[in-house]
């Protein structure tokens, strides 16, 4: 039986919150990086990235969850039949934010790549360019954020 979260089922597994989302430090032997600065989707890739994941959601057979915080790849498509212990499995998360810095834009600021993940052969680079892929770019060309730097302290 899959557990049912918000838009459908949902792998849990543990440090998991309802939207199967990794937390730091939560799964033992898990990779996390944050991305610094962050990576800045632009417009049209963000579309087509986003059309790509719906094409390829666990409900429709295919292998990518996404929620409005993170996007979730497992190792295959998610079935009634699946037994308890023969469930797909999490190979990691990318954590996003959409409408940031622009309205039409998504931000990449951290991507974790599970225990599992990483003895499959996954790193936060090929996780992150399997997504990105979908708009036709990599973490490694994908544009990133302005740092601005921090406001003075306050004086009284």
């Amino acid at each position: 039986m899959i557990p049912q979260g918000v838009g459908g089922p949902v792998q849990r597994h543990r440090g998991a919150d309802e939207f199967g989302s990794l937390h730091d430090g939560e799964e033992e032997g898990s990779h996390t990086e944050v991305i610094r600065p962050a990576a800045v989707v632009p417009e049209e890739a963000a579309r087509a990235i986003l059309v790509e994941l719906s094409l390829r959601s666990i409900h429709a057979g295919g292998l990518w969850l996404s929620n409005p915080s993170s996007w979730h790849r497992y190792d295959r498509p998610f079935s009634d039949h699946d037994e308890p212990g023969e469930q797909p499995r999490l190979i990691g998360t990318i954590q996003i934010a959409y409408g940031t810095p622009t309205k039409y834009e998504i931000t990449v600021f951290r991507v974790s790549v599970t225990r599992y993940g990483g003895e499959q052969g996954w790193t936060v680079m090929s996780l992150s360019d399997e997504a990105l892929g979908f708009g036709d770019l990599t973490l490694a060309d994908c544009p990133r954020a302005t740092l601005a730097a921090p406001p003075k302290p306050f004086r009284f």
